[in-house]
């Protein structure tokens, strides 16, 4: 039975870390902006569309990125798809972000 990445109902995976986490100012940053992407009355895509697009993802990057980081991922695919930016304005951007801070896209 072929099952999705999120699907984790009987697999062994250990104890579970109920504690509370500090969250840093990129987590923070990220749970507005889907706040305001997903507000019910003006926002461009709702919370399942998210939830779809983050169940989507392949399972290397599903176990590889961590909670928020799974949420950009999901913010941007819904934004592509919706219309609001291009993956090509996208990777532009983030090339000249990148180019600022002398790094690698």
């Amino acid at each position: 039975m072929d099952r999705n990445v999120h699907d984790m109902g009987g697999d062994p995976a250990g104890p579970i870390d109920q504690g509370e986490h500090a969250r840093t100012v990129f987590d923070q940053r990220v749970d507005a902006m889907l706040r305001l992407l997903a507000h019910p009355q003006k926002g461009y895509f709702t919370v399942d569309a998210m939830r779809r697009s983050i169940e989507s993802l392949d399972p290397q990057a599903y176990h590889g990125l961590a909670y928020y980081e799974r949420w950009v991922r999901a913010v941007r695919q819904l934004a592509i798809e919706r219309g609001l930016v291009s993956q090509a304005a996208l990777e532009q951007r983030m090339a000249a972000i990148a180019a600022r801070r002398g790094a690698r896209p």
